[in-house]
């Protein structure tokens, strides 16, 4: 905001929201659910602290399961709804790498995506269609039951 012409100015602000918006729009997401703040990195207006430098912005609104409203960055960050866990579908378990560790076995990591996952569970390895029980869970090497 503060390397526009002139700096801080309200019309360039309208224009990149209206981009967003567009954008937003188009990947599926709702644009009322989504808080615009106009800031400065450089000069961290309206990060943590409201500024004085940009009189015409009154705050951010959104609508959500709790409708919340603020001025700044952070209170927008603060406002982000945690989404809520899908255990009820099927697992989903993308696999980011796979060791072959001596005396253990073969151990496929990843994360959870949907579903749950507990030892002595049958588990079921798309598009192979390969079956293998599971023996542990751990997480930063502790075991989960």
């Amino acid at each position: 905001m503060d390397n526009t012409a002139p700096p801080y100015s309200e019309a360039r602000f309208e224009e990149i929201k209206k981009e967003v918006t567009t954008y937003i729009k188009k990947v599926g997401f709702n644009p009322k659910t989504v808080a615009f703040v106009p800031i400065s990195g450089w000069h961290g207006d309206n990060m943590i602290e409201p500024t004085e430098k940009m009189p015409w912005y009154k705050g951010w609104t959104k609508e959500g399961k709790e409708g919340t409203s603020g001025k700044t960055l952070y209170e927008a960050l603060d406002s982000i709804e945690q989404p809520t866990r899908l255990t009820t579908k099927p697992l989903r378990l993308p696999l980011q790498d796979v060791y072959k560790i001596g005396g253990i076995g073969t151990v496929p990591v990843g994360r959870v995506e949907t579903g749950t996952l507990k030892p002595g569970a049958i588990i079921c390895f798309a598009p192979q269609q390969l079956s293998a029980e599971c023996k542990s869970v751990e997480m930063h090497h502790e075991s989960l039951t």
